[in-house]
């Protein structure tokens, strides 16, 4: 057991835990305000604050609140769901696409902390920059419980991989990860916050275990030809499906700009493998520099989901489907190797997510920022206003508000396409009122639906008026901390 846990430790720079002592009564989370105030509603955020610091404290607020009642232990268990009228944490854990909202929202807290620091707000930053990178520390070692590994044969390999799993298990490294057990847009949310993690604190495992997992997603690129010889691309939902969705390609370009402009100007190199285009059959490897390699990839992915998933509507698909001649996975043996073969896939097809679009606003902006092509500024400039007038309606809930819907994940979604607009927001001015009617709602909300520190899953309409059917996600928790942390910069910067 101690042997393979620090094997874990080694191959993925899994970090040790950090216990960060608290001198205070408030917990081990360390309450930014003491449990009576969040009962009884009187934060110490004021109007009087200005709006930048007002936003971060109410972040910080939020994820305390959350870890306080949704997880437990020094292991970092997350239940999915708390009601706040009945105080029941419900026993259903939490996936780890839902426990990685929780390193986002971290995330987001710490460069907010960050950005008030360079702009004279120290006090700010000295009261909490410590605890939140020990935070964010636990639930970086933690995540390790929904780690396993396996074998997987891909268009172009064979390999043992240890990933992330949809299920947490109660030993880390344990997890099933075969088949439909992993799925890779879990890992690229996760690597996402890795790399912004590393980018906060230098920390150099949290770099080194997101290109492993980027090596992982890349190995899944439908690299196979079709019959002029030109790759077909696109990365399936996870390693036990066919379908290729906006999930599974759109998350992965933002993160492979920042993996490109890392290592721009540096001799780093890394292994290419690819299929002949000439016999589409025979499997090649070459060198690249990291640079070049991880940004052709990001344009790859860009110009893939662009093609096949881009609506008449302006907006994108949720996948590709239309599996052709069905929709099992298929192999082909070549020189005796066995490699995964190329599906058919015939129809854009699903529901418009507001995510899907909110990665392709993020990734158009950070591809212009690396290559200055402009035609990523008419693409970004469209997508914004396209976007928001799919996805937001004024006055459904309350008049002169924008509602955004909330069933399912949608509030996780949401704040995916909130995230594009910031990110777009240097390049496409009209961003700033979109941003700003994610700030009325929040505000909306927390002024008028604040209870025991919780904001409901709708935040326009309200809690149900049967206190029983008010449970809350952990992760649309983290949601809104994440928002009011990314609209704490937006403040400072516009």
């Amino acid at each position: 057991m101690k042997n393979k846990a620090n094997k874990l430790r080694r191959d993925f720079g899994l970090c040790s835990i950090i216990i960060v002592a608290m001198a205070t009564a408030t917990g081990f989370y360390g309450f930014i305000v003491s449990p009576e105030q969040i009962s009884n509603n009187t934060f110490s955020v004021t109007n009087q604050e200005d709006p930048a610091t007002r936003n971060l404290n109410r972040a910080m607020q939020l994820v305390d609140q959350t870890l306080e009642s949704h997880f437990k232990g020094e292991d970092m268990e997350m239940g999915r769901f708390y009601n706040p009228f009945t105080k029941v944490r419900l026993s259903e854990r939490g996936s780890v696409w839902m426990y990685g909202a929780s390193i986002e929202a971290v995330n987001a807290i710490l460069k907010g902390l960050k950005t008030q620091n360079e702009n004279g707000n120290t006090a700010l930053y000295d009261k909490h920059y410590s605890r939140y990178t020990a935070l964010l520390n636990q639930l970086y070692n933690n995540a390790a419980y929904y780690l396993g590994t396996f074998n997987l044969v891909s268009f172009t390999q064979t390999k043992e991989w240890t990933v992330y799993a949809v299920d947490r298990v109660n030993e880390k490294g344990k997890a099933n990860v075969t088949g439909v057990l992993n799925v890779y847009d879990d890992q690229m949310w996760l690597i996402r916050e890795f790399i912004e993690a590393y980018k906060l604190t230098g920390q150099k495992s949290y770099l080194e275990h997101a290109e492993y997992l980027t090596a992982y997603v890349l190995d899944g690129w439908d690299s196979g030809r079709d019959a002029t010889g030109n790759e077909i691309g696109g990365i399936p939902w996870g390693p036990g499906y066919v379908t290729k969705h906006a999930c599974s390609n759109g998350p992965m370009i933002s993160p492979l700009v920042w993996l490109h402009e890392l290592y721009k100007g540096k001799s780093d190199k890394i292994e290419y493998r690819y299929i002949d285009a000439k016999d589409k059959k025979t499997r090649k490897t070459k060198q690249e520099k990291k640079s070049d390699y991880y940004l052709s990839f990001a344009q790859k992915i860009y110009d893939w989901q662009k093609r096949h998933l881009l609506t008449a509507q302006g907006v994108y698909a949720d996948m590709m489907g239309g599996c052709q001649p069905d929709c099992k996975i298929r192999y082909e043996t070549v020189k005796g190797v066995k490699y995964r073969a190329s599906t058919v896939l015939t129809d854009p097809v699903g529901t418009a997510y507001s995510y899907n679009s909110g990665t392709m606003l993020s990734g158009g902006a950070d591809l212009y920022r690396a290559t200055k092509n402009k035609a990523y500024i008419a693409d970004i400039s469209k997508l914004s206003d396209a976007s928001f007038q799919h996805f937001a309606k004024l006055g459904t809930t309350v008049s002169d508000l924008y509602s955004f819907t909330t069933k399912g994940f949608n509030n996780w979604f949401n704040g995916v396409l909130m995230r594009g607009y910031m990110d777009v927001l240097p390049i496409h001015e009209s961003a700033s009122s979109y941003l700003e009617a994610f700030q009325k709602n929040l505000d909306y909300s927390y002024d008028n639906h604040l209870n025991q520190g919780y904001l409901p899953t709708n935040l326009l309409a309200g809690w149900n008026e049967d206190s029983e059917k008010n449970n809350v996600e952990a992760m649309f928790m983290f949601a809104y901390a994440a928002q009011y942390a990314v609209l704490s910069q937006f403040e400072l910067e516009r």
